[in-house]
Order: structure tokens, then C-alpha cells, then sequence
């Protein structure tokens, strides 16, 4: 229960925060403190909604917790004032982020924000978390077009966190296996969403939630730690649905794991994560010695612009021999998402999965190049060329299609077919432009369906937000929260979104035209790619 407190029009100052003293801007509506496991806090109130931001769900990883799995938060007594976003987590940011940051960047960023009505509800309400995208080098929880705030006015308890990105969230090396010899190691980030997720476990009950009925959801890296988390068994039992936005989840792909120790795993033959992580520490200048924990030292001693070294999303490919991304550890990650849902080994869980129409629009390779993405196909590469470019028109859309298809789309309908027979699972694409676009974009870009998912629509497009591009946000909002609380995004009127199975393969698609529940437009292209991917590899 959420009770409020109005406050004098006068400077306030909320008492320590951790230690240290909040000031409090004037007429503010703020909440009773709320206790928490580590100590009590204290949200502000608007329109209906209490929001908490920047809780400590973990302490700082800095120093000697560089590369450590995320430890208990120092608890405090007085109440913490939770009125503003604590720090992303460090990262280069790149200027033409979908989702820009509201806060800078630091290694001291494990912290999370709550939203939830501000009137209690009189029974414990669905919980849903979200995880940010970024390509697991970018991104945060503080940009505006993430707020919880029309989830609450659903009867929502809305979690958003930070999780450790690129070398701070994903690094092996063997002095840290030899420092901790029996793990877990290399993906801390995961175990830093992990750890939100405990988090939410024991306080969401606090803040009216029910800590049984948790929907986990994410977009395109969010998605795909979602797919790694329905596999995690540390993560067991701490969420209860999922929903998973173009989050990919083929194997073969831009998205493929490497082994921790293991080289040559995988389809490309790649080295090893240790391996990797060795290299960029040698062009750090910090050679491994005798157990390396002078190597460990040093690395830990790196400045932290010295560990991004430049990469951010845009530039992260050119760093593929000094960092590893998310890996396979066997006890975090114990396999990829692929043969792991293949045999059954995901959470049985209601599942929603999709993907943009169009999500790499933003390239558009020549015709020349786009004719040699099609060689793969074999025999078969002037059927799919005709499925994607049926009057010969325009190779270069063809090509853009394919890789969307490819990276996103078709993964997407693969772990729809291969949970369909086992758990409730429930398949979209979105295909909605804002109505500002419409002129210049030819479909639904990548991660251009975030707004949409959270009505945020005005704090992306602002005055060139129109009622139609509104509309469609509260239908897709209504239909998300609706999965949270039931497990089934149907009710209240909306166009009924069938439950997927491979036989009819029917879908939502979000359309200029509304939500247009129906069989796959896609399927015979889709078909193609799956029977490209399926093929095995060649020698």
C-alpha cells in the first residue's frame, strides 16, 4: 500500500540518503517512506503514479568488485529519497541512440526504478521488469521513452534496471577464473539482472506487487538476456512470464555466443572468451604472469575510459578480437538459446515473441552486394529473390528485408514454433511508422516500437505526435499489460490476438492500419531463411 504525504512550499530536505543529504524541490507531492530490505524509501507522485528511481539494488562494482558477481547493497535507516535517476551504467554513448540517455554514464550504476499507483489497489498487482537494449555496450534505464508510468495507470508495479555493459559486463580472463575457480564468471551482467530480479522478488510487496505473477520483457539485447534468463537456472522461478522484442535467438547469426574457455565452439571457430579477454588485456599492456593476480591488479587499476577503449554499438565490431559479449560460462549461461529451446529446456512460461517489419532499415547496400546476400540460397536463390523482390524492382530493399528477416523476424517465429507445443505463446510483428515518418521510412525501423510498448509516444516524437500515433500506443501498452496480469494479452475489445501454433502460424501485426490479428504475410520468405539457417554448415 502507497500512502501519501503532501509537504510544505518550502525547501525540504528529505534527511540522508545513504549518508548524504537530498534536497527536495518545492511542492513536491512525495510518498511515505516504503521499506525495503535495505532500508526505507521514498517516491514522488504525479498524475496518479508513485515513482521511485535510483534504488541500490546492488553495491557499486568498482575496485576490487570490478568483475565480481554483484554484492548486497550497504543498508541505511533514514529514508532514501528516490526522486531521480541514478547513473547508467558506463559506456560510450553514440549520438543516434533510439533511446538517448537521461543521465552520464558510470562505473557505479547498479541501481533500479519502480512506478506504481499511487492509490493502493486493494490486492497485489502484476509486476512487470524491463531490461534496456543496447547491443550489451549501450543503453540504460533512464531515457524518457522507458518511463513506467502508463503501465502503473494499467495496475502495473513497473521495474526498470541497469545492468554492467560491454567489458565491465562481459569479460573472462583466466586470472579471474583463477581468482574464483568455481564461478560464476564472465557474464556479470546477466547476474546483475539476476540480481534486480531477486531484488524484485523481495520488495515488489512493498511497492503493492505480487512477487508471484513477474512478467520479464526486454528489447533487442533486453530480449535476447530475456531468452538467456528462460534458460538460466540461477534465474529459476524469479519471473513467471516473458516477453521478448526483437531479441533474436538463432545460434547461427550476428548473435552467437563464443565459450568462456573452449575455442573454436560455435559456427565460426572463433577463439575462446578467456582468449579474448587475454588479447585485450595485452593490448592494454598487462601481460598474464604466474597466477595473474599482478594481471588482475592492473586490470582492475585500468581507467574506465581504458576499458571501453572507443567501442560503443556503432564501432563494437571493429573490437571483435579484444571483446567477447555475452558467452557461453555453463553455469550463468549454461547453453545458447537455440538448442536449449530446440529440446525443451527454457522455462514453461506464457511467452510473447516478436519483430519489427523492417528492422535494419537503416542500411540499404548497393544492388551488387545485395545480389551476393542472396548466393547463400543455392539452387534456391532466385525463388527467395522473387519471395523478397517479386516484380524485380529494387535488390537493395530485398537485401534490407533479408537482414531483417534474417537477424530478427525469422528467429522470432522460430522460438514461437518451438514453444507453441509446450507453453501458452503468443507471436507479433510490429509495422507501425509514426505518422511523421511515413514519407521517408518504408517500415518499422529497429527498436521503433519501444514509445508504442510504453506510450511514451510524445517523448519521443513530440509535437509531431499525432491521435492515431497515440492510439496505437495505448493498444499496444493495453495489450502488454494485459499478458502481465493473465498471461493472455486479450480483453477489453481489442482485435483478438490468436495463440501461435506453427500449423496456422498466425500472428498480430501492429499496422498504419491497427492491430491486424491474421496468418503470417511472411511465410513463404521466412520459410527460406528457416531452411537457409536449418541447412547444415558447410566444411
Amino acid at each position: 500500500m502507497i500512502r501519501l504525504k503532501t509537504r510544505p512550499k518550502t525547501l525540504l530536505l528529505a534527511g540522508f540518503a545513504l549518508g548524504a543529504l537530498v534536497p527536495l524541490a518545492t511542492a513536491q507531492e512525495r510518498t511515505a517512506p516504503v521499506k525495503t530490505d535495505k532500508g526505507p524509501v521514498t517516491g514522488l507522485v504525479a498524475d496518479g503514479v508513485a515513482a521511485y528511481k535510483g534504488i541500490p539494488f546492488a553495491a557499486p562494482p568498482v575496485g576490487a568488485l570490478r568483475w565480481k558477481a554483484p554484492q548486497a547493497p550497504a543498508a541505511w535507516t533514514a529514508p532514501f529519497a528516490a526522486d531521480k535517476y541514478a547513473n547508467d551504467c558506463m559506456q560510450l554513448p553514440f549520438p543516434s541512440d533510439a533511446a538517448p540517455l537521461g543521465t552520464p554514464p558510470a562505473e557505479d550504476c547498479l541501481y533500479l526504478n519502480v512506478w506504481t499507483p499511487s492509490k493502493p489497489a486493494g490486492k497485489a498487482l502484476p509486476v512487470m521488469v524491463w531490461i534496456h537494449g543496447g547491443g550489451f555496450v549501450n543503453g540504460g534505464s533512464s531515457p524518457a521513452v522507458y518511463d513506467g508510468s502508463a503501465f502503473a495507470r494499467h495496475g502495473i508495479v513497473f521495474v526498470s534496471m541497469n545492468y554492467r555493459l560491454g567489458r565491465f559486463g562481459f569479460f573472462a580472463h583466466p586470472a579471474l577464473r583463477a581468482e574464483n575457480p568455481k564461478g560464476p564468471l564472465g557474464n556479470y551482467g546477466f547476474l546483475d539482472q539476476i540480481a534486480a530480479l531477486q531484488w524484485v522478488k523481495k520488495n515488489a510487496a512493498a511497492f503493492g506487487g505480487d512477487p508471484g505473477n513477474v512478467t520479464l520483457f526486454g528489447e533487442s539485447a533486453g530480449g535476447g538476456s530475456v531468452n538467456t534468463l528462460m534458460i538460466s537456472g540461477l534465474a529459476k522461478g524469479l519471473f513467471h512470464k516473458a516477453i521478448c522484442e526483437s531479441g533474436g535467438g538463432r545460434s547461427r547469426g550476428p548473435i552467437s555466443m563464443r565459450h568462456i574457455t573452449e575455442a573454436g565452439t560455435g559456427p565460426q571457430g572463433r577463439p575462446s572468451a578467456e582468449a579474448v579477454g587475454v588479447a585485450f588485456a595485452e593490448k592494454a599492456g598487462i601481460l598474464t604472469k604466474g597466477d595473474g593476480t599482478e594481471a588482475l591488479a592492473a586490470l582492475r587499476a585500468l581507467p574506465a575510459d581504458k576499458i571501453i577503449n572507443g567501442m560503443n554499438l556503432m564501432s563494437m565490431g571493429q573490437q571483435s578480437d579484444t571483446y567477447s559479449g555475452p558467452m557461453v560460462d555453463g553455469v550463468i549461461v549454461p547453453e545458447e538459446a537455440e538448442p536449449a529451446f530446440r529440446a525443451g529446456r527454457q522455462a514453461k512460461i506464457p511467452y510473447m515473441v516478436g519483430a519489427n517489419d523492417r528492422e535494419f532499415g537503416f542500411f540499404s547496400p548497393p544492388a551488387e552486394q545485395a545480389d551476393g546476400m542472396f548466393a547463400p540460397f543455392g539452387a534456391d536463390k532466385e525463388k527467395a529473390l522473387r519471395a523478397y523482390d517479386p516484380e524485380g524492382k529494387d535488390k537493395s530493399e530485398a537485401a534490407v528485408q533479408l537482414m531483417s528477416d534474417q537477424a530478427m523476424v525469422e528467429p522470432a517465429r522460430l522460438l514461437a514454433r518451438l514453444t507453441a507445443p509446450v507453453q501458452p505463446t503468443y507471436a507479433y510483428r510490429f509495422s507501425y511508422v509514426a505518422s511523421s515518418l511515413r514519407a521517408k521510412e518504408k517500415g518499422a525501423l529497429h527498436a521503433t516500437e519501444i514509445p508504442f510498448v510504453f506510450s511514451t509516444v510524445k517523448a519521443k516524437y513530440e509535437a509531431a505526435t499525432t491521435p492515431e500515433d497515440l492510439a496505437m500506443g495505448e493498444a499496444m501498452t493495453a495489450y502488454w499489460a494485459a499478458f502481465a496480469r493473465t498471461g493472455d494479452p486479450n480483453g477489453d475489445g481489442r482485435p483478438r490476438w490468436p495463440v501461435y501454433t506453427a500449423a496456422k502460424d498466425e500472428i498480430i501485426d501492429f499496422t498504419t492500419a491497427g492491430p491486424k490479428p491474421g496468418p503470417d504475410p511472411r511465410r513463404e520468405r521466412l520459410d527460406f531463411v528457416d531452411r537457409l539457417a536449418s541447412a547444415p554448415p558447410k566444411p
